[in-house]
């Protein structure tokens, strides 16, 4: 219904992608060493899904936001922590560059960030301003042509490896949320240095870490967007990384289900298969149709997206159900295996870590409520 014939090409070249580059040997030596290969990120990059949609005249591959949907909901059916690795470049990262930067800006970070040549990673999140954005205690201090920048942003996906960092800091300190700022940041600046990797639940490979920053100097022209405005901009730029999130859901909740059916049609107890019994028949049931309507979901915020209408009611709708829903299959996939689900030689052990996060970064479930609530009455 939300989808054209260019979208389906798109799907199917990512489907395929996927699954031949996303092999178990592969997936088993990415959680083994913790090192997601260098080779398979240029292979995304070179295939255009780092710029899935972003224009063609900065490098990308010039689809829109149902072409993004497609490609991360393929890649995470095979390889969350892949679909995490392609995201970043087109929706926290590639969003605000590409709607805030300047020409100048979006020529030397965008252009080699949908590349593959620079990583530039999203530095909101903060130990003690999680939730709340609002509560940013980086501040940015101007002198003459630089502002000096001092903090600490944590649980900054892909941290280890940036070369640049979008920083989030206060520049008004009596302002608010109304003086926050967002600056491109060098991450070999003088000052800048990071915090262990994170030894996470899930998303294994691809590293997490603290920036702290001690009187680094950013030039006054490194600004993203206007002075002040920074948290309008992030909150923009969340709506798209919703998303993102929805459709990461959609495909570690399909990945679930593809190995529940499986394996309740292989599996017997009791001289029966296991999807011969109506418990475990009517649980499958309840996960297709949750996840059906979570699909849905995020296929019309992508949709509104594309046709300019507001999404950000429509975007927290789909980030909300999809990732509880995720959640939920992944649960109830593991409970149809038994004890077997249990054992990492499965990959449904893999899928229920890996899904947890979902329903945490980029606003937890309970600020999606707040957020939907507040648009409902305003």
């Amino acid at each position: 219904m939300y989808f054209e014939e260019k979208h389906k090409l798109i799907r199917k070249l990512a489907r395929d992608f996927a699954t031949e580059v996303f092999t178990k040997e592969v997936l088993d030596e990415i959680e083994e060493t913790h090192e997601f290969p260098d080779e398979i990120c240029k292979q995304l990059a070179d295939v255009g899904f780092y710029g899935i949609k972003i224009p063609r005249e900065w490098g990308g591959a010039g689809s829109d936001h149902r072409g993004y949907v497609s490609v991360i909901e393929e890649l995470a059916r095979v390889s969350p922590v892949g679909s995490v690795v392609a995201n970043g470049p087109n929706s926290l990262v590639g969003t605000p560059l590409y709607q805030f930067g300047t020409d100048e800006q979006k020529e030397k970070y965008l252009r080699p960030l949908v590349r593959g040549e620079k990583l530039v990673v999203f530095g909101l999140t903060e130990p003690g301003a999680g939730s709340d954005a609002g509560g940013t205690t980086t501040i940015a201090v101007q002198d003459g042509d630089y502002y000096i920048l001092n903090g600490r942003k944590c649980f900054i996906t892909g941290a280890p490896k940036a070369d640049y960092a979008i920083i989030f800091a206060k520049t008004d300190m009596e302002k608010g949320v109304k003086g926050i700022t967002s600056f491109i940041m060098d991450m070999k600046s003088e000052g800048v240095s990071l915090g262990k990797p994170e030894d996470k639940m899930g998303i294994i490979g691809w590293p997490t870490s603290d920036i702290i920053m001690v009187d680094v100097k950013v030039p006054k022209e490194n600004i993203l967007g206007e002075k002040n405005e920074g948290f309008i901009n992030a909150m923009k730029t969340l709506d798209v990384g919703r998303i993102g999130v929805a459709a990461q859901s959609i495909g570690i909740g399909q990945a679930a289900l593809d190995e529940a059916v499986k394996y309740a049609k292989e599996r017997k107890q009791f001289g029966k298969t296991l999807g011969s019994f109506q418990g475990i028949s009517f649980m499958l049931a309840d996960m297709a149709t949750k996840l059906e309507a979570a699909k849905l979901l995020t296929y019309q915020a992508a949709y509104m997206k594309d046709t300019g209408q507001d999404v950000t009611k429509a975007a927290s709708m789909a980030k909300y159900f999809a990732s509880e829903a995720c959640n939920e299959i992944c649960a109830k996939a593991l409970q149809i295996h038994g004890g077997y689900g249990y054992i990492k030689e499965f990959l449904i052990e893999r899928l229920y870590r890996d899904a947890r996060v979902q329903t945490i970064y980029e606003g937890t479930s309970q600020i999606q409520q707040i957020v939907i609530s507040g648009q409902l009455l305003k």
